[in-house]
């Protein structure tokens, strides 16, 4: 019964992961053509971040932003970005094409960030 509680919010992270994801891999394919890899990355992973702090706040967790929040989620998402360039570099020296080298990315790091994310915004604050 308590797993069917979390549901919603869980379904509600995924919309937003979704966004923030697209978001993301939208801005590094289209930088990728034009700059540095991790760079093209990097600019796409902050601009993500900031739509996906927002958006997972009010839409998925119903909590008011905070700054707070706002450095655990920073926290969270610092880990998140070193995986994920991490892996992204991993992907690109095993031969995947700079286009679609993210792909994988995703399918490890977002049930990582969901883990992450769900701490900070659960924590109970003393």
């Amino acid at each position: 019964m308590k797993r069917l509680k979390k549901l919603p919010e869980f379904i509600r992270f995924i919309m937003v992961g979704v966004f923030a994801t697209a978001l993301h891999y939208g801005l590094y394919f289209i930088f990728q053509r034009f700059i540095n890899v991790n760079i093209a990355y990097s600019i796409g992973y902050i601009l993500s971040f900031l739509a996906n702090f927002y958006l997972t706040a009010l839409f998925t967790f119903g909590k008011k932003p905070s700054w707070k929040k706002a450095f655990g989620f920073g926290g969270a998402h610092l880990i998140n970005y070193i995986l994920h360039i991490s892996l992204l570099n991993l992907f690109l020296w095993l031969g995947f094409s700079k286009p679609f080298a993210p792909i994988p990315v995703f399918t490890i790091a977002i049930p990582v960030n969901f883990l992450l994310v769900r701490f900070v915004f659960k924590y109970k604050e003393r």
